[in-house]
């Protein structure tokens, strides 16, 4: 079993075509960056990869992070619709299993906010023993995909995604995360609850 103090290693893609050609700076990677440090207790490594919207370079990267210990990768861009959407295929082409309910219930949540979350074709999958996770586009919809919608005193309108990750985590063999619970509360039955560490 690992040490909870010890460093986890996260990768965060961003998949744009002219963020990656340097047309435009990129907001994803900051934006993932900022998110998982706020709502993580553990010590946390990022491994950051920005890429094109091209099929092999985006499954390339996948494996590449994996294999180099990431035991939860997110991504960002490339969902949509257009012809150069293309983040869920070459996610799916490196899975071991789907995670269906992860994209689901983003769509759920985007569903509150525009009436185009339909358009939106985000997917998870489970490799070896990590999660990959396909995140929208734009940093404010990364942030309420994850973190779920509050109501006005606080409480849990809709769960974000994340209130679920860490226990996937677990029972993919790999290390315990932490939440802040007033950014988002991770949920584990019971008998999966460690004593706190941080």
């Amino acid at each position: 079993m690992s040490n909870p103090r010890d460093s986890v290693k996260l990768g965060i893609v961003s998949v744009s075509d002219r963020a990656s050609a340097g047309v435009y700076v990129d907001k994803g990677l900051p934006a993932l960056k900022e998110w998982l440090t706020r709502a993580l207790k553990n010590p946390l490594t990022f491994e950051e990869r920005l890429i094109p919207d091209e099929p092999a370079r985006i499954s390339a990267a996948l494996i590449e992070l994996v294999e180099a210990g990431c035991s939860l990768v997110l991504t960002t861009g490339g969902t949509g619709p257009a012809p150069r959407d293309v983040t869920p295929e070459a996610t799916l082409a490196v899975a071991d299993r789907e995670m269906p309910g992860f994209g689901e219930q983003m769509r759920q949540i985007s569903l509150k906010f525009v009436p185009t979350a339909i358009l939106s074709r985000q997917v998870a999958v489970i490799r070896g023993q990590s999660l990959i996770i396909n995140l929208p586009g734009q940093p404010k919809s990364i942030a309420e995909t994850l973190e779920g919608l509050k109501n006005a005193d606080g409480t849990t309108a809709v769960a974000g995604i994340f209130a679920a990750v860490p226990y996937c985590i677990d029972l993919i063999g790999g290390p315990y995360l932490e939440t802040d619970d007033s950014v988002c509360q991770a949920f584990r039955p019971k008998n999966a609850v460690r004593p706190t560490t941080f």
